[in-house]
């Protein structure tokens, strides 16, 4: 999970682009990256941080230019490193920069074929510089001067051709113009939305429509599967189906990944949580119709709109029982469990009045690894909980993410391989309720029915893109486990523009 933004306007698109990151800095806090283009030259500063913490008033006064790309990012590697901080740059043909989420699934074969036949050379462990590779490339094959539309989407075509896995990206062409697409299986996100100003229409891609309303552009609609959208350099708009698409989005960014205001593929996020908060009730109404439920409490921020609603199905009180301290990030996406685990008395603490006596709900969007939800369940007894039920918006994870979520391993996972009642035992709740996949997928589909299906890989194992198996999986977690010994360093290397 990361967050993507492009911008082609009429005015210096620096600050725009800043304002953009910082409104999709909940899509990663590891690191913040950012390219603009200015009479032929791009300018690029990338560093590990936050955005307010990498771009300084030294930097924006260099960011000139009227189109740029941003990026922010977090480790699917369990480690920090700012080598792999996007957006990257190869320089022919044209000079290309190019900002990326989502995992390629066959990047080891491509990267393989880079080298032996694209005679290209890769410098960093990010599938994203492979994609940025293998595009060139293809669009080098075009071999025009001044590529027509139809040449990018030549090369875009090809892109798909040799590219399995799940993602969303958005690319900068020197003299040119942009582009954005997306995987043919729609599995991560990405809109696109325009503005007037007085010299003539301003587009705009990001992962999310936020950050659209942020900068007062308009959505026009999300980018489609196996689809590319290119603005020229004279901001004209050209868009083509290059291959095939299926719908067929990733369900975590309703459960978790994306802001409640957002709309993802014709949904709004907040209400397919407030969905999700209906069926996880009429489930507690159906499967335990004698509860001795007292109050039902979120844990902020994320599950707060399918507690609310549990609570009015279920006529309990509302209630908020844990404070958050609004200066630690989100806890699922810190680099390193140790950092996660640190984090979670920081970030939360209990009102004890609210729970002392009372047998308490709690509900969460989801459980990963379960650690933090034991540090919660026990925090609620401390407070004085006489009960406490721990509920998750979600299915039980019992499956590795390989399009770009950090779930890359089965062992870390508490509920793979465990019963539902094992999994409760073990974060020490005295019952625990796991949404339904079915209830799930009705939820979020019943407000867009054009929506066939979803990538629910984590829940059920199906994996909708490339040739997932066993193999692959042992092969993914044996690569995690070595980047997680890897330890960052000091030294700058070509992809590190730090000193910008």
């Amino acid at each position: 999970m990361c967050g993507i933004v492009g911008i082609s306007a009429t005015v210096n698109v620096n600050q725009l682009l800043f304002d953009a990151l910082t409104v999709l800095q909940h899509r990663g806090q590891d690191a913040a990256g950012m390219v603009t283009l200015d009479d032929g030259r791009f300018f690029l500063r990338k560093d590990n941080g936050l955005v307010k913490d990498v771009f300084r008033t030294r930097h924006m006064k260099r960011l000139s230019g009227t189109s740029g790309l941003g990026h922010v990012r977090y480790p699917t590697a369990g480690t920090s490193s700012s080598a792999e901080a996007q957006p990257f740059y190869v320089n022919s043909p044209y000079g290309i920069a190019l900002a990326h989420n989502g995992n390629l699934t066959n990047a080891d074969d491509i990267k393989q074929s880079l080298y032996e036949s694209d005679l290209r050379h890769i410098n960093t462990h990010s599938d994203s510089e492979i994609l940025l590779n293998v595009f060139a490339h293809e669009l080098a094959k075009e071999g025009r001067h001044k590529p027509l539309a139809e040449d990018i989407f030549n090369a875009i075509t090809g892109v798909y051709q040799r590219c399995e896995g799940g993602y969303a990206v958005v690319a900068m062409i020197n003299g040119h113009g942009m582009v954005g697409f997306r995987d043919p299986h729609g599995i991560r996100p990405l809109v696109y939305g325009k503005r007037e100003s007085e010299q003539g229409t301003e587009y705009m891609f990001a992962s999310e429509s936020v950050a659209l309303d942020a900068l007062d552009f308009e959505l026009v609609r999300d980018v489609a599967p196996g689809e590319a959208i290119y603005i020229d350099e004279q901001r004209q708009l050209h868009s083509h189906q290059c291959v095939p698409g299926k719908l067929t989005p990733c369900m975590f960014e309703y459960v978790y990944l994306a802001r409640p205001d957002s709309s993802v593929d014709g949904i709004f996020v907040y209400q397919s949580r407030l969905r999700m908060g209906q069926t996880l009730a009429n489930k507690i109404l159906r499967e335990w119709p004698d509860h001795d439920i007292d109050v039902v409490m979120p844990i902020p921020d994320t599950s707060r709109n399918s507690a609310l609603e549990m609570a009015t199905r279920l006529g309990l009180p509302y209630r908020e029982g844990f404070v958050k301290n609004r200066y630690i990030g989100r806890t699922f996406i810190m680099p390193g469990q140790a950092i996660r685990e640190k984090s979670v008395r920081q970030k939360l603490n209990a009102i004890g009045q609210e729970f002392a006596g009372k047998n308490v709900l709690l509900v969460d969007d989801s459980i990963v690894r379960g650690t933090t939800c034991e540090q919660i369940v026990e925090m609620a007894r401390d407070a004085g909980a006489k009960k406490v039920y721990f509920c998750s918006a979600a299915p039980a994870i019992r499956y590795p993410n390989v399009y770009g979520i950090d779930m890359p391993t089965s062992e870390e996972l508490i509920a793979h391989g465990r019963t539902d009642e094992e999994v409760g035992e073990l974060i020490g709740a005295d019952k625990l309720i796991f949404q339904d996949l079915e209830d799930l997928k009705k939820a979020v589909s019943s407000l867009n029915p054009a929506i066939e299906d979803f990538d629910c890989s984590v829940f059920d194992g199906h994996y909708v893109a490339g040739k997932i198996d066993e193999n692959y999986l042992a092969m993914l977690a044996s690569s995690r486990n070595d980047c997680s010994r890897q330890s960052d360093s000091d030294i700058i290397d070509l992809h590190n523009e730090g000193e910008l």
